[in-house]
Parts: structure tokens; C-alpha cells; sequence
């Protein structure tokens, strides 16, 4: 999997394999970025949290494009050394903070500091995405003017106007992906 744009464009992530995970293809994340960006996201002023991270390449691909650093967790100790792994080879080590820890548990932890974009792409099936959302809110991890974006099953059913304090702006497929954003007003 490549970098699409940024400081870090065409360098390669490592990924793992195996049941559950699924990186965040190109188009798609090609698509999410221009979408943040058109939403006024100025990666230069961003800290970014990817929950569920997988291969971290959301918060990778935020980094390229500048972001200060970024919060990556992931509950899988293999997929965590590689993330690790990753950030040394590109050089970017000093920007990660990797937790390898359950994600719903850590958004219910109380922040360090806020983040301005949220990245959620829990395993499918799981229903997992309503829990950590109300832990994000509860805890206050996003920051006013921020953007939480979820990455789930075309067919997951979940109310998203029901998160008070977020507002949806964005619910759209990509094949079998669905992405929703919400912004904190």
C-alpha cells in the first residue's frame, strides 16, 4: 500500500494480513482526504486519533499531508509493531503515539489532549462504532470545529443525527465501504 499524497507520497506501508483487516484502499481514501480538505481540515494545524488502525495508513496519509502527529490504536500487538515499524522507516517516529490497546477503552480514557480528526474503522459485524463514538463525546477527545470519520459496512444500521454535539455531514458508499463524517460544532 502506497502513500497517495504529501511530504511522503509513493513511499510504501507494510501491512498485516489476516481476518478482519481491510486498509483503506486508495480511491477511498483519495476520495476522504479531498472531502476533509473541501471541509476546511488544515492538516498543518491537525492532530489526528485513528482508532481501530489496523496498517495506520489514514494516519499516515494525515502525516504525509503535514498533520502534527497522531494518536495510533490498535488492540492487535502484530499490527501495532508494524505500525511502529512503519513510522521508523519513514522517519516519522517522533510524530506516533502507538497504543496497543482496545480501542473502545481508550477513547473512554481521559485525553492527553483534544485531536482535531477521528479516524474509526472498527472490524465489521462488531457493532463497535456507537460505543466508541459515545466515549469520544463523553471524554471530549475532539476538539470544537472537529471532524470524527467512520469507515464502516454499507448496511451498517445506525442512527448518525443521534450523537449530540456532532452533526453529520457527510454519509456516502464506496462499493461495500461506507463513510460518515460528522463535525463538532
Amino acid at each position: 500500500m502506497k502513500i497517495i499524497a504529501g511530504a511522503l507520497k509513493g513511499r510504501t506501508l507494510k501491512t498485516v494480513s489476516g481476518p478482519g483487516y481491510r486498509p483503506a484502499m486508495g480511491k477511498v481514501r483519495e476520495s476522504l482526504f479531498s472531502l476533509l480538505e473541501a471541509r476546511g481540515v488544515v492538516w498543518a494545524e491537525s492532530i489526528v486519533l485513528d482508532l481501530f488502525a489496523g496498517s495506520g495508513s489514514l494516519a499516515f496519509e494525515a502525516i504525509s499531508r503535514g498533520a502534527q502527529k497522531a494518536y495510533f490504536v490498535e488492540r492487535d500487538p502484530k499490527a501495532a509493531q508494524c505500525i511502529a515499524g512503519n513510522a521508523q522507516t519513514l522517519g516519522i517516529a517522533e510524530k506516533c503515539i502507538i497504543a496497543a490497546e482496545d480501542a473502545v477503552k481508550f477513547a473512554g480514557k481521559r485525553p492527553a489532549e483534544q485531536v482535531s480528526v477521528v479516524f474509526i474503522d472498527p472490524p465489521y459485524a462488531e457493532n463497535l462504532l456507537p460505543q466508541t463514538l459515545k466515549n469520544l463525546l463523553r471524554r471530549e477527545w475532539l476538539e470544537d470545529g472537529g471532524f470524527v470519520i467512520a469507515e464502516v459496512e454499507k448496511h451498517l444500521k445506525i442512527n448518525t443525527e443521534s450523537f449530540e454535539g456532532l452533526t453529520l455531514e457527510l454519509d456516502r458508499n464506496y462499493g461495500s465501504t461506507r463513510i460518515i463524517i460528522w463535525y463538532k460544532e
